[in-house]
């Protein structure tokens, strides 16, 4: 692009000297900057070779490099393009992901949760059981230690009443037969 802007201020400057001629042949004196047509005119060929000759060897290469270099540049600009928006769907799929793994803790929560819920409510209910079954053993030991007592108390009871019958008539009772008939009446007023 400099090139042709040289060569046109080249072409300017050569010509300006030939619009100044007349000037110059009033004064009658030949200087440095009076035109001379051959000159002039070997100036212009020289020109017009060495803009061909540039134009062949030079321009093609400068604007073949130039043009490489805006397609690399518009390469480069569509690959970041591109990287920006497969950025973008990495950070969408990476947000989804991560609601995805939020959801599925707040499901792991929820499921602990009941999960914790539904183990106290066994621990209680079988904790229940176990009472009902202490409570239920201890009436059960309760009565059986009952029903002992009372009959060691029966017994005791049989055996001072046989004492104190022997006493009282003088002799040894027949403590089989005797005792049985004791238990009877006890056994009977036990009954009412």
């Amino acid at each position: 692009m400099r090139a042709p802007l040289s060569a046109l201020a080249l072409l300017a400057a050569a010509a300006s000297p030939a619009l100044a001629s007349s000037e110059a042949e009033a004064a009658a004196k030949p200087g440095l900057l009076d035109p001379h047509l051959g000159l002039m005119t070997w100036t212009i060929i020289v020109f017009v070779l060495l803009m061909l000759g540039l134009k062949k060897f030079a321009f093609g290469p400068i604007l073949e490099a130039v043009a490489g270099r805006e397609r690399a540049i518009t390469d480069a600009m569509a690959a970041a393009e591109r990287d920006r928006a497969e950025a973008a769907k990495l950070i969408a799929e990476q947000k989804a992901a991560i609601e995805a793994a939020r959801g599925e803790a707040q499901r792991y929560i929820a499921e602990g949760r009941a999960t914790a819920e539904q183990m106290r409510n066994e621990l209680l209910e079988q904790a229940r059981k176990q009472q009902a079954e202490l409570i239920d053993n201890a009436q059960k030991s309760i009565e059986a230690e009952k029903a002992k007592a009372i009959a060691d108390l029966r017994r005791e009871a049989v055996d001072l009443a046989l004492a104190g019958a022997g006493k009282l008539i003088g002799q040894k009772l027949d403590a089989a037969a005797d005792r049985q008939m004791v238990e009877q009446y006890l056994a009977s007023l036990g009954g009412k």
